[in-house]
């Protein structure tokens, strides 16, 4: 045995490494069924595969430039990650985008910007932007909603993202007074630390099912009573990554939380089918939506991406003659988002975002209906200039998804639907998870959020406006690539957006519906700021 092992000792490091190499050989040609690379290329062959597995980075770090990533390129995430470390988000040099390409737009600035006076709340607070519609108003539900941002989280749920990045998001909403959508999976205990939450919910009713998998009213009340800080209930007729298309959550990734928070048995596959059994057609949709509003109080949406046009016709027409129907639309654009999703649903079904809006707003602007709903675009919308431009459009509000993400950490290294998430954001893997930080990447998001509507209030200010709701179509103009070059949107899109009725930004400072708690936050800074002077005084 001894001489043995002194033989083996003997061997040279690289005849070991031949001998794996002569291996691995045999294992390509003679044993190897399913890779031809590997069998007609034994050993050199697997260099290709390894290559092609961290193909994505390559080109994400080294290959790619900065402007030709997707769905978001290097300078879209660079801004976004300044502007959540509070850092320096500003570019030099100029502009490097190709401002020839079509659908490049242009915000057309006033030669004499807005000026804020003292008495403006943007004077001390160049970060307060709510908005200018009030959610429930026309239809007088007894809990209306102003949301104190027009910059919001958009419907991303607990399962979808990791226990650790819904609170971040949640803590981070709280501090820049957002509101945060649940997403269909339910309100988990990640959504109670302190943020406005939209409750949303999808053909699952996850959360407000009973134990057959049916809508259950009783436990939408009892929820809203519960948790006063949802101030707002969405349903989800579908979502711009697949619309119209269902889901199974494997019974083997149910845990006892999720399951509870769900209210779904453990063990057992879960379907979310393509629609809804609580309702059948569009008319059944607006009683549906009365039947919530009426039982919680709140106002009540829905949510959905946009193809055929013949239902919103139909809806609008309803809505019209009753008087009935939802407070607010979100519009969701076929973009894709954050769930795993078919690439043929991703890429080809439902309108983007810009074509969608628009198709939908000139239907209900054509009924005289764009005053009693809040607008709500979602789908790429999350740096300003697109914001101004969905607010020309009609949108009232802004919903984030993964840019939002972004600012807690994603480095959209596209992994969602493996559960292998690097950044720990979009996996339940708890070793991933761990390196999120909740206390650091809540006031990244905060921050993201801040700095968002500060720029977003100085281009509308820019322009003149002291309001972002104040834009109009013939406010942005957009490259269409024929021999106009330049066209303003209201002639791309043939409409006008219906004027928003509005007073001034301290007049919905002082509305007594205003989210975020901020009131009470306010003068909590106003008590603050008196100690502080009669320090300095005495």
């Amino acid at each position: 045995m001894d001489s043995f092992l002194d033989f083996l000792s003997q061997i040279p490091w690289w005849a070991w490494i031949l001998f794996v190499l002569l291996l691995i050989a045999i294992r390509d040609v003679f044993f190897n069924k399913h890779h031809t690379i590997s069998h007609n290329f034994p050993v050199i062959g697997h260099i290709r595969y390894m290559l092609e597995s961290i193909g994505p980075e390559l080109r994400q770090y080294i290959v790619a430039n900065n402007r030709e990533e997707l769905p978001f390129n290097r300078i879209e995430r660079g801004w976004i990650y300044a502007s959540a470390k509070n850092a320096n988000n500003y570019e030099g040099f100029g502009t490097d985008r190709d401002i020839y390409e079509p659908n490049y737009i242009f915000i057309n600035n006033s030669l004499l910007p807005f000026k804020v006076e003292k008495d403006n709340p943007n004077y001390k607070n160049p970060y307060f932007v709510p908005c200018a519609k009030l959610m429930g108003g026309y239809h007088k539900r007894r809990r209306p909603y102003r949301p104190a941002s027009v910059i919001n989280i958009s419907a991303m749920s607990f399962g979808s993202l990791s226990a650790r990045a819904v609170e971040s998001l949640n803590r981070g909403a709280e501090l820049a007074y957002c509101y945060h959508n649940t997403g269909e999976g339910g309100l988990s205990p990640y959504h109670k630390t302190g943020a406005d939450v939209m409750f949303h919910f999808g053909t699952g009713y996850f959360g407000v099912r009973d134990d057959n998998g049916e809508f259950s009213l009783e436990k939408l009340v009892k929820l809203v009573n519960d948790y006063p800080q949802i101030r707002a209930i969405e349903v989800k007729i579908s979502q711009g990554a697949k619309p119209g298309k269902g889901g199974v959550l494997p019974g083997a990734k149910i845990t006892k939380e999720i399951s509870e928070i769900r209210h779904v048995p453990m063990g057992k596959d879960v379907l979310s089918p393509p629609s809804h059994s609580a309702f059948e057609g569009v008319d059944g949709l607006v009683q549906f939506v009365e039947k919530i509003a009426q039982a919680t109080g709140l106002p009540v949406g829905i949510k959905s991406a946009v193809g055929r046009l013949g239902e919103w016709e139909q809806l609008a027409k309803i809505m019209k003659e009753t008087g009935k129907g939802p407070d607010f639309i979100t519009i969701d654009g076929g973009e894709g988002g954050t769930g795993a999703s078919p690439p043929s649903f991703a890429d080809h079904v439902s309108l983007p975002w810009i074509f969608g809006f628009a198709e939908i707003y000139k239907i209900f602007k054509k009924h005289d209906l764009c005053e009693h709903i809040v607008f709500i675009g979602s789908g790429k919308l999350g740096f300003p200039a697109k914001t101004v431009m969905a607010f020309a459009m009609g949108a009232d509000l802004v919903n984030v998804a993964r840019e939002a993400m972004l600012s807690i950490g994603c480095i959209q290294a596209q992994e969602c639907h493996t559960n292998r998430c690097p950044s720990g954001v979009a996996t339940q893997n708890k070793w991933l998870q761990r390196g999120i930080d909740i206390q650091d990447k809540s006031v990244r998001a905060h921050f993201y959020f801040k700095n968002f509507r500060k720029e977003l209030l100085e281009m509308t200010h820019a322009c003149g406006y002291e309001h972002p709701c104040q834009f109009t179509m013939d406010d942005v103009d957009m490259t269409v690539g024929d021999k106009n070059l330049i066209k303003k949107m209201s002639e791309s899109f043939m409409y006008n957006k219906s004027p928003v009725p509005f007073e001034s930004v301290k007049a919905l400072s002082k509305c007594p519906h205003l989210g975020g708690n901020y009131h009470e936050k306010e003068a909590k800074k106003e008590v603050k700021a008196m100690k502080r002077e009669n320090m300095v005084r005495y």
